[in-house]
């Protein structure tokens, strides 16, 4: 699993495009598989960088999942895509995940990579509350993958961040699925199957370490 912590650097030192999909994972799914994937085809990103939170500062009441396993999985849903890694970068860091500490972070250790912050729809609402954003859109443009039928969520956030926003937050439609974290540790709890909703190895670490139980 080593591996997977570097980011790959070109051999040329010609600049990298890398998309960053940060989230708490809890647990990673094939509906963030396949977002990343259509982000990266549609923008030709030549990598995805997948950062699990450690301590989301909009998830301070809810009960998350220790990190080294959601950190974990995310290494498992990942290994098969060459052009996915995965960072412990904000597990490593005290205190809440501030995504412009992030940004300013990976822009320091890697100046020839060119970054773009790949958002969900379940947080596009709220990207207008986020800690400094104005300054972050300066620093990296927003990718928001949204489904049919969200286009207007996305305009209004466009909006309500006047120009900046209509010049650094870009869009892609991606498949609709509707899977949720949520649910897939509802259905873990009750005994429903979870298979095909994440990855098999996914799936096999959730079972064996216990990950989901009410006593974990």
């Amino acid at each position: 699993m080593e591996a997977q912590e570097q980011l790959p650097r070109s051999s040329s030192g010609a600049l990298r495009r890398v998309g960053i999909l940060g989230g708490t994972f809890d647990p990673i799914h094939i509906g963030h598989l396949m977002m990343a994937e259509a982000v990266r085809g549609e923008y030709r990103l030549d990598e995805i960088l997948f950062i699990p939170a450690a301590s989301p500062p909009h998830k301070d009441a809810q009960r998350i999942t220790p990190a080294h396993h959601r950190y974990l999985m995310t290494v498992l849903a990942t290994l098969s895509n060459p052009h996915f890694f995965v960072s412990d970068l904000e597990m490593k860091r005290p205190g809440p995940s501030y995504t412009i500490d992030t940004i300013y972070a990976l822009r320091y250790e890697f100046p020839k990579t060119a970054f773009s912050f790949i958002i969900g729809t379940d947080v596009i609402a709220e990207i207008a509350t986020w800690d400094r954003v104005e300054e972050l859109l300066t620093l990296c443009p927003f990718i928001a993958a949204s489904r049919p039928g969200e286009e207007p969520d996305l305009a209004r956030l466009r909006r309500e961040l006047g120009a900046l926003g209509e010049a650094r937050i870009h869009s892609v439609t991606t498949p609709e699925l509707e899977i949720s974290s949520t649910d897939i540790r509802q259905r873990v709890r009750r005994g429903a199957s979870i298979r095909y909703i994440v990855p098999d190895a996914v799936e096999q670490y959730i079972y064996k370490e216990g990950v989901y139980r009410d006593d974990v």
